[in-house]
């Protein structure tokens, strides 16, 4: 069972619904400072924030230089970008990089560099279905060969408008990385050591929609009531994890996404059926706690599930259907030509990931040996 809480915050409003871009013409202030890349541009939606911020008389600056993975390097540009235009409101439309590179010039700008400077009006409008971020206080910057996890309150959006319009037109390789992302943030959470009865109720929830919608919308990107569904649970499983924390599946995968450069989602979802297995000791009497969750997610799912250990294999049975499904690989080899390279990373990679802000919070504390026997695993 999941301990007594602790806490539980939500300091983010949240307006959901398609259309509801609509509602930025009623924000407070003067200025707005625009975080985004070149294809929310392209597609139009940067045009359609402008015009409904000039509807409610705010002016606006842009800043539309995020790359995939944001590094040090963006983030100073955007740094650069934002004093100069120096606005009350900070509005960042995008996928989890836009959003995670805005949470970094919000806190170089007003924390690092002016501690005395007023925090703009945070805005973030998601346009994939996955990183959550437009509710966490959770923002991923690449920092020379590694991604840092920088994890503070303040740089929780004060508002997330999930428009999912905004997401109509994405590849279908990225609804897949950003929608089983989802999945892992759910199952993650949910076995956290800091998991209470209000992050396993929104789990629990996020988990069962997208078993439900994530192949929907797979097949029909314009599928509006499942686009809406997973949009929405990315959300959940975000203030799920924002709250009890993750766990080894992403510290892996922060360590050999940004090794070799493989999508963040679908570096989680080639490490995800290893790391339940390793959580839930299926190679010893499988009578964890973590083990216990698990087996109720496959009875919520309506999965075999008369022992703890048949629950289990259930759901990790459940995830690879899943994954084929959606034509996810079964391993690193199948992404990476050269085996040598890997295995030569395996040293920088486990202690990288030993080391990773997500590690505490995972339900079995792994050894430098268990994380390097999971990698081998996976490859």
């Amino acid at each position: 069972m999941s301990k007594i809480i602790d806490s539980f915050s939500l300091k983010t409003k949240i307006i959901a619904n398609q259309g509801s871009l609509e509602e930025l013409k009623n924000l407070k202030g003067k200025k707005a400072f625009i975080v985004s890349d070149k294809v929310m541009a392209e597609l139009g939606f940067l045009s359609q924030v402008i015009d409904y911020l000039r509807k409610g008389q705010i002016g606006t600056e842009s800043f539309t230089g995020i790359r995939p993975d944001p590094d040090t390097k963006v983030i100073a540009e955007g740094l650069k970008a934002f004093q100069k235009a120096d606005p009350d409101i900070l509005i960042a439309i995008g996928g989890g990089s836009a959003i995670d590179a805005a949470k970094g010039i919000l806190i170089s700008a007003t924390q690092f560099l002016d501690s005395e400077k007023k925090r703009p009006y945070f805005v973030a409008i998601p346009s994939t279905s996955g990183t959550g971020s437009e509710v966490t206080n959770f923002s991923v910057i690449t920092v020379g060969a590694d991604k840092v996890c920088l994890v503070d309150e303040y740089i929780a959006p004060d508002l997330a408008i999930l428009d999912a319009t905004c997401i109509e037109n994405i590849p279908n390789r990225v609804v897949v990385d950003t929608g089983i992302d989802v999945l892992v943030h759910a199952t993650e959470a949910y076995v956290s050591s800091n998991a209470t009865d209000f992050t396993d109720a929104l789990a629990e929830k996020t988990i069962q929609l997208v078993f439900e919608y994530l192949p929907m919308l797979h097949k029909n990107v314009k599928n509006s009531y499942a686009r809406d569904r997973v949009h929405n649970a990315s959300s959940m499983a975000g203030i799920a994890f924002t709250n009890a924390g993750l766990g080894i599946t992403h510290s892996l995968s922060h360590a050999v996404g940004g090794k070799f450069h493989i999508a963040h989602g679908r570096c989680n979802a080639l490490l995800l059926e290893a790391v339940i297995e390793y959580n839930a000791e299926l190679q010893g009497a499988a009578d964890t706690l973590a083990a216990e969750k698990y087996a109720k997610l496959a009875k919520i799912l309506n999965l075999p599930a008369r022992t703890t250990r048949e629950g289990v294999v259930s759901y990790i049975d459940a995830i690879k259907g899943l994954k084929k499904e959606l034509g996810i690989e079964s391993g690193f080899r199948e992404l990476l030509t050269d085996q040598n390279v890997y295995e030569e990373s395996l040293t920088y990679m486990t202690e990288a990931a030993a080391i990773d802000r997500c590690t505490p919070t995972n339900p079995r504390i792994p050894s430098i040996s268990d994380l390097r026997d999971i990698y081998t695993k996976v490859y």
